[in-house]
């Protein structure tokens, strides 16, 4: 009887040590057990043999060895009967004890592999959040480089695009000054020409003769007019080089126009797209931020769940462990019935329990579904 108390006093202990106490809880366990069956009877025959021995030696020697004969026949008899009846009663305890050290046992072990599947789950849970944080954290640094990436591309697109615009106006500046100074040319060209041709028109006229001996002799104007031929038509190859150079400096100016038009139309374009693709960029960045904190949250409601998951089992453990102490303290010779019927309740509610955090996994596992694949 010891032995098995304090076996039954251990396997509490280590199921208190696997649980963990609440604050201020104390259980409290009898020196023998109440339902320890007692046998009253030897101290009866104690008492009778005393009582026999202390009766006075003054009656017949035969009839006091009658009496005494049939008295301890009855007592013998009722001794056996009743020694038969309390081992039988003591071996339907004993059975009854050992049902419920069993169904302790095995209660505890169903609470030991709650407990334990649950810190399971809980460190896969904890591990997989550790590995989904550091896949958003890389992929954070991955777009804050593409968009570094993005911005010094802009830069150096921009810095190209002005110095492009700087050298387009020195060259415009250039050649503006080069038509101006062509134009210039042109009209010394035009006076000089203007010039030479009244020049020689005033040089006929002083040199004609005005006698008939004068008329009759060759003229010399055709010699003296051709120098100023000769000017005449190095002035006009000019001119005609000028408005040559002039016509080529003009379709130049109006292809670099058109180069100029189309680098600007190009850097807006190219801004057009930079700004999209910052925007869709930002917008990603805050989707996944959004979904990183939705996760976050997510994770804490878990925690909290699984929380107030063991405060729920520490709390049927205690239920138990008290409806257990109850039945040690009221059990009975009649009360056999109502120990399987409450041992039968236990169990139920153990699969009831154990159906239910089936279902909060598998709702779990659900949502993670959905927001992995959402």
């Amino acid at each position: 009887g010891n032995s098995r108390e304090l076996e039954d006093r251990k396997k509490v202990q280590h199921l208190l040590t696997l649980i963990g106490p609440d604050a201020g809880e104390v259980t409290y366990f009898h020196q023998e057990p109440p339902h320890k069956v007692t046998i009253t009877q030897k101290r009866l025959e104690n008492q009778l043999e005393e009582n026999f021995n202390l009766r006075p030696t003054r009656l017949r020697p035969s009839a006091t060895a009658k009496e005494t004969s049939r008295r301890t026949k009855s007592t013998d008899g009722f001794s056996e009967g009743s020694l038969a009846q309390y081992k039988n009663e003591n071996q339907t305890l004993l059975l009854q004890v050992e049902a419920l050290q069993a169904q302790m046992e095995e209660q505890t072990r169903l609470a030991k592999e709650q407990v334990e599947a649950l810190l399971e789950d809980r460190k896969i849970k904890t591990e997989e959040a550790q590995a989904q944080r550091q896949r958003d954290q890389e992929r954070i640094a991955a777009l804050n480089d593409k968009l570094q990436r993005t911005q010094n591309l802009l830069h150096e697109s921009t810095r190209d695009f002005l110095q492009l615009k700087f050298d387009t106006r020195a060259r415009e500046e250039s050649w503006m000054v080069e038509k101006d100074r062509l134009l210039r040319e042109l009209d010394s060209c035009h006076g000089r020409l203007r010039k030479a041709g009244s020049s020689g028109a005033e040089r006929g006229r002083a040199r004609q003769p005005s006698s008939s001996r004068a008329a009759l002799l060759p003229r010399p104007q055709p010699k003296l007019g051709q120098p100023p031929r000769e000017e005449l038509k190095a002035l006009q190859e000019d001119l005609k080089q000028a408005h040559h150079l002039v016509e080529m400096y003009r379709e130049q100016c109006i292809a670099m126009e058109t180069e100029l038009s189309q680098i600007r139309e190009e850097g807006d374009a190219g801004r057009e797209i930079f700004k999209d693709r910052s925007d869709k960029m930002a917008k990603r960045l805050q989707l996944m931020t959004q979904r990183y904190e939705a996760l976050e949250k997510r994770r804490a409601m878990e925690v909290e769940g699984f929380k107030a998951d063991l405060k729920i089992l520490r709390q049927k453990l205690k239920d138990v462990e008290k409806q257990l102490l109850k039945v040690t303290l009221n059990v009975g010779p009649n009360q056999d019935l109502a120990i399987l019927h409450e041992v039968r309740q236990t169990s139920s509610r153990t699969k009831r329990v154990q159906s239910e955090l089936m279902a909060l996994k598998a709702k779990i596992f659900g949502l993670e579904n959905e927001l992995r694949f959402s």
